[in-house]
């Protein structure tokens, strides 16, 4: 197996520009690797370049210059294989209404060449929950149904990578559940997952690693508990039963007072310590009743990295 089941070096797609406007660069010069066997986040704002790295690797966009490498296999010397070793989830609903989900896979399946005896129609039905739908027309499924529908089309040829666009984006509760549950069975039987989504605690629960594209590049990437380590913020929330009139708090120390009531003072580890807080509230008449904490989030990470919010 690779060790890398994805490899881009030196990336760039430039758009042609309308009358009278310049070119546009979506991705600059991007580099990215991707260890096999990784749930792997890519995340960013709106326009940053991931849809267009998501649509080159998928084969529906061609790139300006640069190499990328699909399992092991080059785009431009083994552009066939390369495009089968890869499965995309798009966001578009884009499915035949007079199919029926089996019969959407088998010509899924026909068009990437699977043979009758190889396909696992049956065994995708099963996963993706439609197996008791199978031979209903697709116009009839629910909007949750066709998008587990587009989950199967990107399984039936077996790829060694899935790649999940806003796989989430407009579904309930159950759908969200059952999708993760299926992805992390995928992920434990080898295959690599590619994810990007615009709900940054969805990319915290599931990523192993992730990398942010703004402008066309990538701003940072590194495993997720280093990218949460990369803010030393902490929160202290006390609620008091005496709320003094002023507190005498360290300056690097912001406070802010909750809807709930709770009194929210947010600091820097390194430089003060949650006991130095508590001494001064408690100098200062307040009777504190309870005490819990707040880690910094991936949102607050995103943020000071892109400042503006996953989309």
């Amino acid at each position: 197996m690779t060790v890398n089941a994805i490899e881009i070096t030196g990336l760039r797609k430039t758009y042609a520009g309308q009358k009278g406007s310049a070119p546009k660069e979506a991705l600059k010069a991007v580099d990215l690797s991707i260890p096999a066997g990784s749930i792997f986040g890519l995340l960013g704002p709106n326009g940053a370049g991931k849809s267009t790295l998501i649509n080159i690797l998928a084969g529906l966009v061609t790139k300006t210059s640069g190499q990328v490498r699909i399992w092991g296999f080059d785009q431009d010397v083994n552009p066939r294989q390369s495009r089968a070793a890869i499965g995309v989830m798009p966001q578009e609903l884009n499915i035949d209404p007079f199919f029926t989900p089996r019969g959407a896979l088998d010509v899924q399946a026909g068009l990437y060449g699977v043979p009758k005896a190889q396909r696992r129609t049956d065994e995708i039905l099963e996963l993706i929950g439609l197996a008791d739908k199978a031979e209903a027309y697709a116009r009839t499924l629910s909007g949750g149904m066709r998008r587990r529908l587009l989950l199967g089309k990107a399984l039936v040829h077996g790829p060694q990578v899935l790649v999940l666009d806003e796989p989430t984006a407009g579904v309930d509760i159950e759908l969200r559940q059952m999708l993760w549950v299926n992805v992390r069975k995928l992920n434990a039987q080898g295959m690599t997952i590619i994810l990007t989504t615009h709900y940054l605690e969805e990319a915290q629960e599931m990523c192993d690693e992730i990398a942010i594209i703004d402008h066309g590049s990538v701003v940072v990437r590194d495993r997720t508990e280093a990218l949460l380590g990369r803010l030393d913020a902490k929160t202290l929330l006390l609620r008091l039963d005496t709320m003094p009139d002023t507190l005498n708090l360290p300056p690097s120390v912001t406070q802010e007072q909750r809807p709930d009531g709770r009194l929210a003072l947010t600091y820097r580890r390194g430089q003060v310590s949650a006991g130095e807080i508590l001494a001064a509230v408690v100098q200062a008449g307040g009777q504190i009743v309870d005490v819990t904490s707040e880690e910094a989030s991936l949102e607050d990470v995103f943020l000071s990295l892109t400042g503006s919010a996953a989309a």
